[in-house]
């Protein structure tokens, strides 16, 4: 089972402006194919599916604790999305058409459907698909894929920085690209525990260091890419330091194993959009609704 806590992996600048077109863009590191709710659940359907979990259990750990990591992934890429749309359209009476800048922007159904915030599709609209979840039950295959996944995941994490520089979504990315490396080097050790081969020899796939990025540079610097959590408290998935061990294969600085989960930051509050009727409680069905909370309490 999964417990939950209401914050955010890092602290996102929140500034005055937006950018909805950019919020389109990022929407791919969502709902894409090599997006977070792909990567999420195609490790999650592994660990849920992995065979010889006490025999390979080192194996096991990694794919679940990982699995873990990414929902906060996908909740971090959601929130970025929701940071980035605001300003297009403004609080006002219907019949001044407040929501008649949506209709120029790339992406009008989350002005239609979701209030302007996130959903589970790609920068063009398309839904995520369930077809996009590998778990073979071979192991060494589903590594393999894994791998494969989070190469293809950082090479369009550069695309995206490179589309926009809005400084929310660029701190976002520049802590996945640390994040996301970090998972790379993960699968290919993993791979090299279970097949011999050095696939880390290959790395980094695209050719083009993490430092590059401004916003990567200084979550690489504090160590960011040198350690994986365990996301539990009870001794679960410590044997991940199994293959978890070493030096990194870029950087030879020392591989580190921490228990729990990291220390997070704020979850940010989004503002009411009455011209979206969002939450659409106005001042006094919300006292209402007070009332009937601390009724009997």
């Amino acid at each position: 089972m999964f417990q939950r806590v209401n914050r955010l992996l890092i602290d996102l600048p929140q500034v005055e402006y937006g950018d909805a077109n950019a919020a389109s863009a990022v929407q791919e590191l969502l709902g894409g194919k090599f997006g977070e709710m792909s990567t999420l659940n195609n490790y999650m359907y592994q660990s849920f599916n992995f065979r010889g979990k006490k025999k390979l259990k080192p194996f096991y750990d990694l794919v679940a604790s990982i699995t873990a990591e990414e929902f906060g992934h996908v909740e971090l890429v959601a929130t970025t999305i929701n940071l980035l749309s605001k300003d297009t359209t403004f609080s006002g009476n219907p019949n001044l058409a407040p929501m008649m800048n949506a209709k120029n922007m790339r992406n009008t159904q989350s002005f239609i459907a979701s209030a302007q915030t996130a959903l589970p599709v790609d920068s063009m609209g398309k839904p995520w698909n369930g077809e996009y979840v590998f778990t073979s039950g071979n192991l060494v295959l589903d590594l393999l894929h894994n791998f494969f996944l989070e190469c293809g995941a950082r090479t369009h994490k550069m695309r995206v920085y490179e589309m926009t520089d809005h400084p929310t979504a660029r701190e976002m990315i520049g802590y996945l690209l640390v994040r996301g490396g970090t998972h790379v080097v993960a699968y290919a050790k993993a791979l090299e525990m279970a097949t011999g081969v050095d696939v880390t020899r290959m790395l980094p796939i695209p050719s083009l260091d993490n430092h590059v990025f401004d916003h990567a540079r200084k979550y690489e610097e504090r160590g960011y890419g040198n350690v994986l959590f365990t996301w539990n408290y009870v001794g679960d998935y410590q044997d991940i330091n199994k293959i978890w061990k070493g030096t990194h294969p870029t950087t030879n600085a020392p591989l580190i194993v921490e228990e729990g989960t990291p220390k997070g930051a704020k979850m940010p509050d989004l503002d009411e959009l009455p011209e979206e009727f969002a939450p659409g409680i106005g001042p006094e069905e919300f006292q209402m609704i007070a009332k009937r909370l601390m009724f009997n309490m």
